[in-house]
């Protein structure tokens, strides 16, 4: 029986190593990609989509139904199994919206920027720090990093909402930038849409740790000075 449990527990360390590699290229697809957007770099949007594909969760899901046929697991064994199950398809989700904006940075070749970009790489500065933490949260099963997450996305959230008004009364003012400014209003929702996944994974590690879904730090989970304060 013990030489059982080392060896799931040997799996399970397996999975989440896979994990976080998988994270870390997702991390930095959605770097590039935002870089590519800035720097009108269509030669390295164009690998973001080509990177996308090496983002394969096929590895890990047959892993984990690996240990649940061969090791029995118990049932804590299986929420836990469960948990890094959705979390891959959140991850495949995120590198899914890195080459969404990489597509827009190709399209947006030849347009003129109708003020230097500023918010973009702010927001995707923060969705980046989002999946790092909630794959540290889920590694670590730490619900600190859990709550820092989910007040990480209201920062997120209300950039996304100022750049909308933002992007909005350019569109009614310029007629010229309306195109420009669409595309960027797009960015700028899957950049908001990769901090909602992020939001999953950790609010995935709350219920996996406390059996309930956790709420943001806002709500009085957790005292809010726990958390670096992220300015909008």
């Amino acid at each position: 029986m013990a030489d059982t449990r080392s060896r799931f527990d040997s799996e399970i360390d397996a999975v989440r190593l896979r994990l976080l590699e998988m994270g870390a290229a997702a991390e930095e697809i959605v770097r590039d990609a935002v870089l590519a957007l800035t720097t009108r770099n269509t030669a390295l949007a164009a690998t973001i989509i080509l990177r996308d594909d090496l983002i394969d969760s096929l590895e890990i899901e047959a892993m984990c139904l690996r240990m649940m046929i061969r090791q029995q697991p118990v049932a804590a064994d299986l929420r836990l199994i469960g948990t890094a199950l959705k979390i891959i398809t959140d991850i495949e989700r995120i590198g899914d919206h890195a080459v969404d904006i990489a597509r827009v940075a190709q399209g947006m070749e030849a347009s003129l920027l109708y003020k230097p970009l500023v918010d973009i790489p702010r927001m995707g500065d923060m969705a980046r720090a989002m999946l790092h933490d909630s794959l540290e949260a889920f590694v670590h099963r730490d619900m600190e990093i859990v709550y820092c997450v989910l007040a990480a996305d209201d920062a997120l959230d209300a950039l996304y909402a100022r750049m909308r008004v933002d992007l909005h009364a350019v569109m009614q003012r310029e007629t010229l930038s309306v195109l420009h400014a669409s595309h960027l209003l797009f960015v700028a929702h899957y950049l908001e849409r990769i901090g909602d996944h992020c939001c999953n994974i950790a609010e995935r590690v709350g219920y996996l740790q406390t059996g309930r879904v956790p709420k943001p730090a806002s709500s009085g989970a957790l005292p809010t000075e726990t958390c670096i304060p992220i300015a909008v």
